[in-house]
Parts: structure tokens; sequence; C-alpha cells
């Protein structure tokens, strides 16, 4: 089978910029740098390109089965496309392509944004033009001179220009639920110029207690939440955290804060078993569950009285695991769910379910819940066969040549 594909494209604008920049690079001779003899000036500064979807930029590819027949199919496209844009900006961001327009330009020799050199190539400079990426070390915030700064052989010039300041990624956190008063610790990029954090809907405000620009730990507020984004203020404004926040001070609680909550206990098959102050993801204990080399077991947790009642507010059952010396999958099981509480084989189970858990790692779980009448394979229906559920566990199907193993849970929670 043959496969060809057809990309329309407007050219046009690359081939004049290439003409442009190799005009101006023939104008420099080996043994004289070009350019004007006075004090180099600055007019203004433009962008170069942009991203934008064109949807109207199509592909079309032609496939030929074993008969020869063609079959034809033109397809959107939606990817950005970097296309020619000029404007003039008193500000810009970092790692994008800008160009500095004025006179007197021809003999640079270096380019600075707030005291920062960058990186510009000569062959894309004429005496009234330099093309330069901002870099991504630039210095950024109030603190800042936001100012420009082009060294000829003539002289130097200084241009107001603003470089923003990314928003706040964040990349990884150290916990997803919190508690009031605990820490969490948040790694990305942008952190030096927060200035503050809060949860978002609310004014509930968050305690840095330190930052750089790639790590910060807050301490977190008591709050009514039950889930929710962090949003952070920072020197071009605000922006939002990715990730969702969970106050467990809020949530339906099984394991939380180095102990069984709501009348919640042991029902292991193995032991050891229960709580284990050997390790734990937050605070000092955590739940130990022990699987036996070949053993089909389940581990788990009982709640005999008063049980749990289905309710739809509750969306997700949340958890850490701490995996054993090689990666395994779990089955969810209950009481009420389909198969109970009992040997629910992976090849049954449906995909809510299945917990595969990294070895020697501690790994979040967050499983959205389902209504008892929910036949969604992706939703965990836990109150399948009624309400109320009193037990909850975690079946591992134990095969020849397995090794004891030995996991451990924290921050177990239903939550709304």
């Amino acid at each position: 089978m043959k496969t060809l594909n057809l990309r329309s494209k407007n050219l046009y604008w690359i081939l004049s910029a290439l003409m442009v920049f190799g005009f101006a690079s023939c104008k420099k001779e080996s043994a004289t740098i070009v350019g004007g003899k006075g004090a180099p000036v600055i007019t203004r500064v433009r962008t170069v390109t942009k991203n934008q979807v064109d949807s109207m930029l199509t592909t079309t590819t032609i496939t030929y089965d074993s008969q020869g027949v063609a079959t034809t199919v033109t397809s959107p496209n939606y990817t950005p496309q970097v296309i020619k844009f000029d404007s003039t900006t008193t500000d810009g961001k970092k790692q994008n392509l800008y160009a500095i327009i004025g006179q007197n330009l021809g003999s640079v020799t270096s380019v600075k944004f707030n005291g920062v050199s960058a990186y510009f190539n000569a062959a894309l400079v004429s005496d009234n033009t330099i093309i330069v990426s901002i870099p991504q070390d630039i210095p950024t915030g109030p603190d800042q001179p936001n100012k420009l700064v082009v060294t000829t052989l003539h002289g130097s010039v200084s241009y107001a220009f603003t470089v923003l300041t990314p928003p706040p990624t964040v990349s990884k956190v150290s916990d997803y639920n919190f508690v009031a008063g605990s820490q969490i610790t948040l790694t990305g990029v942008s952190f030096a110029t927060i200035t503050a954090v809060t949860i978002k809907g609310t004014t509930d405000a968050a305690t840095i207690v330190s930052k750089v620009d790639t790590q910060m730990v807050i301490k977190m507020p008591a709050s009514a939440i039950n889930r929710a984004n962090l949003l952070f203020t920072y020197a071009s404004g605000q922006a939002a955290s990715s990730q969702e926040f969970v106050d467990l001070d809020n949530a339906y609680q099984i394991f939380v804060n180095n102990d069984f909550k709501n009348s919640w206990a042991d029902n292991s098959w193995a032991h050891p078993s229960g709580v284990s102050t050997t390790t734990s993801h937050s605070g000092t204990a955590s739940i130990v569950a022990t699987y036996p080399a070949g053993g089909w077991q389940i581990e788990g947790w009982s709640n005999w009285y008063p049980s749990i009642d289905y309710s739809a507010d509750y969306k997700y059952l949340t958890f850490w695991v701490k995996g054993g010396t090689v990666t395994h999958t779990l089955v969810l099981v209950g009481d009420q769910m389909a198969g109970g509480y009992g040997q629910v084989q992976n090849q049954y189970a449906y995909a809510a379910q299945l917990v595969t858990v990294p070895a020697k790692v501690w790994t979040y779980f967050k499983i959205p819940l389902g209504a008892p009448s929910s036949t969604n394979p992706n939703l965990l229906n836990f109150w399948k066969n009624g309400t109320p559920a009193k037990q909850l566990g975690f079946f591992l199907q134990g095969q020849s040549g397995d090794v004891n193993e030995t996991m451990y849970f924290d921050e177990v929670a239903f939550i709304k």
C-alpha cells in the first residue's frame, strides 16, 4: 500500500525573509564590518512571527489498495503554524524572535536584556535590523530595569523593553491532598515572582514558606472547598495551576493523619497488616498490606457499622500507594461491588477496578465514581449491589515464582 501526503502551504513570506537575510549577509565582507559610523539608534522593536491555526490549510492523504484503487481523504489542519507577523511591541516573551529596528546597527557587538546577553546571528544583521531571540535565563519582574541595550563599535543605546514573566507552571507536586496546616512542595518554573497563593474561587490564602524560581513550599490554609486549583499572583498577573488539590478535611476519610477514621479498621487476609510506622506518604504512619508469594490475597479494610452510604456527592476515591519489589496490577474490590469482596481476577475486572502500582515508589490515584446504575467501565461502581458498603480492599492474583510483597496505603478517602 502506498500513501502520498500533499500539504498546501503559503511559502511566500519565508522565501521573502530568506532573500532579505541573504542580501544583508552578502553586504558583509570578510575584512570589513559594514555599518553606519554614528551612534546606534533604536526606533522600535517588532515581532517576527506568531502561531496561528489555519483550518483552511488542509492535508490530503491518498491511499492505494492492492488493486490500485485510490481513496482520498482531506482533513483540515488544527496544528498551529508559524506565520510572518510584524507588530511593534514594547514587551516580549522568552524564547521568541524579535527584530530590533533602528540606525547604525551593523557593527553590533552585543545585545542585552536586563543586563543578560542574548545570542544573535551576524548573518541576520543589517545596519537597520537585528534579529534576536530572548533567552530563557533573562531575569524578569518589578525589580528589573526592563531595558534593552545594544552595543556597537560606535557606542551603546538603551531602549525601554519589558521581558514578560512567564506564568508560574507546576510540573510536579509532593501531594495532591492536604489538610489545614500541611505543607506541599511545588516544582516547576517562574515561582520567584509569586507574591500570593490562594485556593481558586476563594480568598483562602496559603502561606509561602520558601521559594526559588523552580520550587516553592506552601502551607495550606483551612478551607470549606472540597477540591480546587491553586491561583498564583505574580509579576505579570495571575495564573492557575492545572493540578487540582483535595481538601481532606472536607472528605469522607478512611485513613488520614496516621490512623483509620470513621470506624474503619483493618480487614486483611495476611499479616502484618493495619497501621504501620515503617513508612508514610504524609505524617508518620500508613496502612501496610502483605501479599504472600503465590497467594491469592485480599488486603483491605472494613466498617461494619455505621458503614458508608451511597451519595451522589461522592465523585472520587483517592489514595496513595507504595509498590513492592516489582510492578503489580491490583483489583479494587468491595462488598457491594460486582464480584463482591472476593478474588476478582484481572480478566474479569473492569477498567476502573484495575490499579497498576509501580514498584518501590508512592503513586497517587484518584478514581472517578459512578452511580449504582452506571455501566461505564471507567467509573468505579462501589455501590452497585446496594447501600451501605462495609468493605474496601485490593486483590492480588498471585502467580508461580512470585515473591512476598509488601505495599503501603495512605490518605485514603472518598471526596466530593
